[in-house]
């Protein structure tokens, strides 16, 4: 095999590669001149048989012939890519002249709507806004408001307990209502005490007006001297600015809480409209038991006042006339982007 044709084999390599259309085809044009058995590489296994005189001047020629040829492939490469590139953004061309899609705009969910509500007519009338831990001690959301280990009324509010204990050994639990609150902020502020804490609330209840998860706003008046008459009065008040309506009225049924004495259900009847004429419930109230004044650290021959608890999705569900309390929950964006026009 001659050794004295580096020119010719550097213009045929340039050819092959030239030639190249892909990334394959290119590599075996490579293979064909600088593989193991290609034509450079066998004339550099041949270096051992030219004289001695010869070899370095052969030796140096065919290392500069495989450099050009290497040179001659990065080359190639580099031109292959940008074909690529060129022919992927002629395909992907984007007309600039064309209007741009705006953004999705974003809304707020019915229940915080509503939370918004309830929160700002509260405040409006001297209410504070507290809020508190949804996974609760034992002791603030039964014991601290007179449910004690063996009181009945526990049943009533079978909930999800998790693993674990607060610092003297009580049980956890996802909280059944934002009572616990009261007891927590209470015991921080002195009277007068005027606060509602809204929250989600956690019970075992799932049909179409109950949830395992639901929102609640509890609120509750501390003071020397309040009576039914100002639950009633702050009640009643708030119906009728969240309804927007003066065309509604209010009355209390004897009803059983272990943490307030005498209790009452909370019923509205509007006035006019599609529910006209129907008592509806949707507060459960009564005046603050004296034990529970006793563990906000109060004194109940002193102290006195009234507390209530209401479902924020059932308020949702009368001010906007929804039928199944499961549709705030099923992510349907035809019926959330109802509220916000």
């Amino acid at each position: 095999m001659e050794l004295s044709d580096p020119t010719q084999l550097l213009a045929d390599a340039r050819t092959a590669l030239d030639a190249a259309v892909d990334t394959a085809a290119l590599a075996d044009a490579k293979a064909r001149f600088l593989g193991r058995d290609g034509l450079v590489t066998e004339r550099l296994k041949l270096l051992g048989k030219v004289p001695a005189e010869q070899r370095s001047a052969v030796g140096k020629t065919l290392n500069a012939l495989k450099q050009s040829i290497e040179a001659l492939v990065a080359s190639r490469e580099a031109a292959l890519r940008q074909q690529q590139l060129d022919a992927r953004l002629a395909q992907e061309a984007i007309d600039v002249t064309l209007p741009g899609r705006g953004s999705g705009k974003g809304g707020l969910h019915p229940v915080t709507l509503t939370i918004e509500r309830i929160e700002t007519i509260f405040r409006s009338i001297g209410f504070d806004v507290a809020d508190g831990p949804e996974i609760e001690e034992d002791f603030f959301n039964f014991t601290a408001l007179n449910t004690p280990a063996d009181h009945p009324a526990r049943s009533m509010h079978d909930t999800f307990y998790v693993e674990g204990q607060d610092a003297e050994g009580r049980g956890l639990l996802l909280r059944t209502h934002t009572s616990p609150m009261q007891i927590r902020y209470a015991r921080q502020q002195t009277p007068p005490i005027k606060v509602i804490a809204p929250g989600k609330t956690y019970r075992v209840d799932s049909d179409a007006t109950h949830s395992p998860m639901f929102h609640q706003f509890e609120g509750m008046w501390i003071d020397e001297g309040i009576s039914f008459a100002d639950l009633k009065s702050v009640y009643t008040e708030f119906l009728r600015r969240f309804f927007e309506t003066d065309q509604l009225d209010v009355r209390f049924r004897p009803s059983y809480f272990p943490f307030t004495e005498p209790s009452a259900e909370i019923d509205m009847r509007f006035a006019e409209g599609p529910l006209a004429g129907r008592w509806l419930e949707v507060s459960g109230s009564g005046q603050v038991h004296p034990q529970v004044v006793r563990n906000l650290g109060l004194d109940p021959e002193r102290y006195i006042g009234f507390a209530f608890g209401s479902g924020i999705e059932r308020l949702a569900m009368l001010r906007y006339d929804v039928g199944d309390l499961r549709l705030f929950y099923e992510n349907d964006l035809r019926f959330l982007q109802q509220f916000n026009p």
